[in-house]
């Protein structure tokens, strides 16, 4: 049987008397790319939240890789295995980005309290180290030529590589992206599309909000559907195209002909 790598178990948050997530159990299987729909305010992004430590559940569990993380902030996610991208991109924006990209790790020897005190050399080699790393990564996601630009002057499209860069020098097994697609040119969301399926092929597993069921049904297998904080489909996206209920509330016409 494949692993399961990240799951939930009767997961809940609520804000006030709204029930956000409301008993989501889910499991995310190695090697798979799960699209996760629902239309807005069906839960999807507190769900994220829950996922990767941003908001702490108000019951249920969290487990990656079999380990209990429920609770765990995101830097303890990341260094577990855990990234994930946000729907709207927030580079610092006077930085470079290839800056962006090298602040990506987490735990820098130049960034501990006792950093300056373990010899100048180290830092340098690391840095080196994270340098030559991030470069590699920026050549990986099309953005080699911008290293030296301000993240603050490129494309909505290319913050969006920027962000799965920046999750990629942690060497994360689960990447989530929140709504990829969203406010990309054709041109930049199908690179974004080759290195999603790309690293798939190395054995990245990702779970992706969208809201363009084309991107959906072309690239994610399985699919989870959330209405209301409650789930109201999981299974292939064969059968989710065939699902009256789906078809109506959330596919519409674009999967017929």
């Amino acid at each position: 049987m494949t692993e399961t790598l990240l799951e939930t178990a009767g997961l809940c948050r609520a804000f006030g008397p709204l029930k956000a997530v409301d008993d989501v159990s889910i499991a995310v299987k190695a090697g798979t790319i799960t699209g996760l729909i629902g239309p807005n305010g069906a839960g999807k992004s507190t769900l994220f939240n829950l996922l990767t430590g941003v908001l702490a559940p108000d019951a249920g569990k969290i487990r990656l890789k079999g380990e209990d993380v429920t609770g765990l902030p995101p830097d303890a996610l990341f260094t577990r295995g855990l990234g994930r991208t946000f729907q709207i991109p927030r580079p610092f924006a006077r930085m470079s980005v290839l800056e962006n990209v090298m602040m990506a790790p987490v735990g820098q020897t130049g960034e501990r309290v006792w950093g300056p005190f373990v010899g100048a050399g180290r830092v340098r080699a690391e840095e080196a180290r994270i340098r030559a790393r991030a470069l590699e990564v920026l050549d990986f996601v099309t953005l080699a030529p911008l290293a030296d630009h301000p993240a603050g002057k490129i494309s909505g499209g290319q913050r969006k590589l920027l962000e799965l860069a920046r999750v990629l020098m942690g060497d994360p097994e689960v990447i989530l992206l929140d709504e990829p697609a969203a406010g990309v040119n054709p041109s930049l969301t199908a690179t974004l599309i080759e290195k999603i399926e790309a690293l798939n092929r190395q054995g990245k597993t990702f779970v992706i909000i969208e809201h363009d069921m084309d991107f959906i049904m072309r690239h994610c297998d399985p699919v989870i559907a959330m209405a209301e904080g409650r789930l109201v489909f999981e299974g292939s996206a064969a059968e989710a195209q065939a699902n009256p209920v789906l078809l109506e509330a959330y596919l519409g016409t674009m999967v017929h002909g």
